[in-house]
């Protein structure tokens, strides 16, 4: 998808879920929500969804795509490097990435967005699959981190 039709698409999700995630706080509705919403109006995205961190572990929560890993085994694979580095994270061929953890084999690019309180704990991630190289670039990783920072979790 050329930059600026991305950035319009973008703009508009942006937009419809600024509004979509005024009507309750609650952190499951608000993930089922943005998951949704990126999934369904973003043609290039296979699976799409949040692993929290619980107790330690990185588990799934809301997604939609194809079954997922129920636990990422610890500091391994692309979920893992963006809760360790703290920043967003954008593989252009998860087979090139050491330790991907291959969920679904269909999957050939990935991004990952570190969700985060209003003090900066990391909670998850938000974490997008393509079955397509190359996906994902900084036009990307710019408009899911506004995306995710309007969760704004206590």
């Amino acid at each position: 998808m050329e930059t600026a039709r991305k950035n319009a698409r973008y703009g508009r999700l942006f937009t419809q879920l600024q509004e979509l995630l005024t009507k309750t706080p609650d952190p499951d509705a608000r993930m089922a929500t943005v998951t949704a919403v990126l999934h369904n109006k973003m043609e290039y995205f296979y699976w799409t969804g949040f692993y929290m961190l619980v107790k330690g572990d990185l588990i799934v929560r809301t997604y939609q795509g194809p079954l997922a890993c129920q636990v990422l085994k610890k500091h391994t694979g692309v979920c893992w490097a963006g809760v360790d580095g703290k920043k967003t994270v954008i593989v252009p061929d998860v087979d090139k990435f050491p330790g991907h953890i291959a969920c679904d084999s269909a999957s050939r690019s990935e991004i990952v967005v570190p969700l985060k309180n209003k003090n900066g704990k990391i909670l998850g991630v938000l974490d997008v699959d393509s079955k397509t190289l190359n996906s994902f670039d900084p036009v990307d990783a710019e408009w899911l981190e506004k995306i995710v920072a309007l969760m704004n979790p206590a």
